[in-house]
């Protein structure tokens, strides 16, 4: 009784959010499950379109179109980001050692985040135009013809090589730089200056303060920047869906193509398995994260 009375008033209180998490979360994700596993046919041939049970997913993974869009994720999730820690990690430094206008700094690097995806996406559409030429070329194209360097025209995310998703990683580094930016700065600003000048007294260059001193202390800030854009990029479709459009293959990913699975092909059983396949993606870099996140507050604790 003691420890119903110990906790109850809080159970009762988080018991409406526990209550729609279960229904609209995991309830939803089970009937995920349920969906790609069904067997399905053709309405007017009557042909079975999906055997149902495991095989869903196998015949999904069998797709050349689905490893075609595996691939284009893999290109985009390494560079954007690789292209999204350097760019961050730099700029933090840089803020870090003090400069004047900070505040300005600051601002300009966040500003891009308060941008919707697809908004970006309208705008880097313009700028990655694949049109070539001194009568077509617009956007960077045309940018590098005004600067007399014609040779860096390319067709950008419109090309067939995995090049193609290297360039559509260029808008998600340029909306995100800043936010990694700021989780770099605030675990830079965390460090005590004692350690700092401790480092120092003993001979330590600027790069030997950085890298025995500083960069150890953000590596869990830098761990968790690394799951947080490694989740971003599995799950992007937005900005992709702006910039490609609706039906491009040279750029889908499983979340583009998820789309297609569900509206043009009406094949929900597919976008069902698609998209329990993106959630394993996630789960199998989230959770070792959350596992080991909990065992470092438990030995701080301890």
């Amino acid at each position: 009784m003691r420890r119903l009375r110990t906790w109850g008033p809080g159970l009762l209180l988080v018991s409406p959010s526990i209550i729609l998490v279960g229904i609209f979360v995991y309830g939803l994700i089970g009937l995920n499950v349920q969906t790609s596993l069904a067997e399905t046919r053709d309405r007017i041939t009557n042909r079975i379109t999906n055997p149902g049970g495991v095989a869903n997913y196998l015949n999904l993974l069998g797709d050349d179109r689905y490893q075609h869009a595996l691939w284009n994720l893999l290109v985009l999730t390494v560079v954007f980001m690789v292209g999204t820690m350097l760019f961050g990690l730099l700029w933090a430094v840089l803020l870090e050692r003090g400069v004047t206008g900070e505040g300005a700094f600051r601002s300009i690097y966040l500003f891009p985040m308060a941008i919707s995806f697809v908004a970006a996406g309208v705008a880097w559409r313009w700028l990655l135009s694949p049109a070539q030429g001194p009568d077509q070329a617009i956007g960077l194209n045309q940018l590098f013809l005004k600067l007399g360097m014609p040779w860096l025209q390319s067709s950008w995310w419109s090309s067939d090589s995995s090049f193609n998703m290297a360039a559509m990683a260029i808008p998600a580094i340029w909306q995100l730089s800043g936010y990694i930016m700021a989780l770099f700065l605030a675990g830079f600003r965390g460090i005590s200056d004692d350690q700092r000048e401790a480092a120092r007294v003993d001979g330590a260059s600027e790069w030997q303060l950085y890298r025995y001193v500083l960069f150890p202390q953000v590596s869990p800030v830098a761990l968790s920047a690394l799951i947080i854009l490694g989740h971003m990029s599995m799950k992007m479709f937005d900005l992709i869906y702006s910039i490609a459009g609706a039906n491009s293959y040279t750029a889908e990913v499983p979340a583009t193509f998820m789309w297609i699975q569900l509206f043009p092909q009406s094949n929900p059983t597919g976008a069902a398995a698609n998209a329990t396949v993106i959630l394993a993606i996630v789960a199998i870099v989230v959770i070792p994260y959350l596992i080991y996140t909990n065992h470092t507050e438990k030995d701080g604790r301890a």
